[in-house]
C-alpha cells in the first residue's frame, strides 16, 4: 500500500491560535521563526508552519486559520494549500470540524491531522502513522515523557488505544494505575478519511462546556475535543493504534522556552545534515 503516492493522503494543519503563553508576541504562533536572527526572540526566518508543510506527505493540504489568518496566508503563498477558516476557537475538535468540507471534497483514502507548531516531526514519522492504517482505522502519535506533567495519557489494552485520559481525571487515579499510563498524546493523528468523516458527524453533536476566565470572571464556553473520536471509535469496536516517537521530535512551541529549545534542536539537525553531506563528498 503506497500511502505516500501523490494525492493519496490529505493533511489538515491546525494554525488558528495565538499562543497565549508567548509573552510579548501578538502574531500567529505558527509563524514564529525556526532560525532566529539577532537578539530579538521572535524575529528570524523559516516559520514553524513552513517546516511542517514540507515534512507532510504529498497530497492536498488544508490549513485551519483564525488568528492573523492573513499573515498565515502570506507566509504560505508558495505552497498549494487551502485555507480553512475556524470562525471561533472552540477546541481541537472544533478545528477539525471546520475542515469537514475540505475533507469531504478531497479524493484521498487517508488523512493526517497535525499542528502548525510541531516542526521537528520527520516525514518518516508521518509515514509510520500512515503505514499503521493497514491495521487500524485511526492512529495516534504518542511519546513517553520524562515528566507526565498535565498531558493527556493513552489508555492501551491489548495493543489498542481505548481512550485518551485528560490530566484532571488521571491525576485522581491510584499510583499503580497512573504508572500503567506510559504514553502521552502528541496531538497528531492519521485516519481513514471516510471513517473519520463518519465520526466527525458524531463529534459535532458532542460539545463540552469549558470554564475559562473572561473579563475577570468565569465564563462557560462550548468546545469540541478531537480526543473524543478515539473514545467513540473504541466504543464501537474499531481498532485505534499508536505509534511512538521521541519526546523531542514531537515538541510543540507554546512558550518562549519551548521556542528556544526547538530552534536549538533544528540548528543541530541542520549542522548534522551539513556534516553528513560533506562526508559524502
Amino acid at each position: 500500500m503506497d500511502t505516500r503516492a501523490q494525492g493519496k493522503t490529505a493533511s489538515v494543519v491546525f494554525a488558528a491560535g495565538k499562543g497565549s503563553r508567548m509573552t510579548g508576541y501578538e502574531g500567529n504562533k505558527t509563524l514564529l521563526p525556526l532560525v532566529p536572527a539577532g537578539p530579538a526572540a521572535y524575529e528570524g526566518g523559516r516559520p514553524l508552519l513552513v517546516e511542517v508543510l514540507e515534512n507532510l506527505p504529498p497530497g492536498p493540504k488544508g490549513i485551519v486559520v483564525h488568528h492573523f489568518a492573513e499573515d498565515v496566508e502570506a507566509a504560505t503563498q508558495g505552497y498549494e494549500v487551502r485555507y480553512i477558516p475556524q470562525p471561533q476557537l472552540n477546541g481541537t475538535g472544533g478545528a477539525l470540524l471546520a475542515a469537514r468540507a475540505f475533507l469531504e471534497n478531497v479524493d484521498t483514502d487517508f488523512v493526517v491531522i497535525t499542528m502548525g507548531d510541531v516542526p521537528l516531526i520527520r516525514p518518516s514519522t508521518y509515514q509510520r502513522l500512515l503505514e499503521k492504517l493497514s491495521e487500524h482505522k485511526l492512529v495516534v502519535l504518542a511519546f513517553e515523557p520524562r515528566d507526565k506533567a498535565q498531558y493527556g495519557l493513552l489508555e492501551i489494552s491489548c495493543g489498542r488505544v481505548m481512550g485518551i485520559v485528560e490530566w484532571k481525571y488521571w491525576r485522581t487515579y491510584p499510583p499503580e494505575r497512573q504508572r500503567g499510563l506510559r504514553f502521552c498524546n502528541a496531538g497528531v493523528y492519521a485516519a481513514e478519511r471516510l471513517t473519520l468523516l463518519e465520526y466527525m458527524a458524531r463529534l459535532a453533536n458532542r460539545p463540552h462546556l469549558v470554564q475559562k476566565q473572561w473579563g475577570g470572571q468565569q465564563v462557560a464556553f462550548e468546545e469540541f475535543f478531537l480526543t473524543d473520536i478515539v473514545e467513540l471509535m473504541s466504543q464501537d469496536g474499531l481498532a485505534v493504534g499508536m505509534v511512538p516517537a521521541d519526546e523531542e521530535e514531537v515538541m510543540g512551541v507554546d512558550t518562549p522556552q519551548a521556542l528556544a529549545a526547538v530552534q536549538e534542536k533544528y540548528a543541530a539537525m541542520i549542522r548534522s545534515g551539513a556534516a553528513a553531506e560533506r562526508r559524502r563528498r
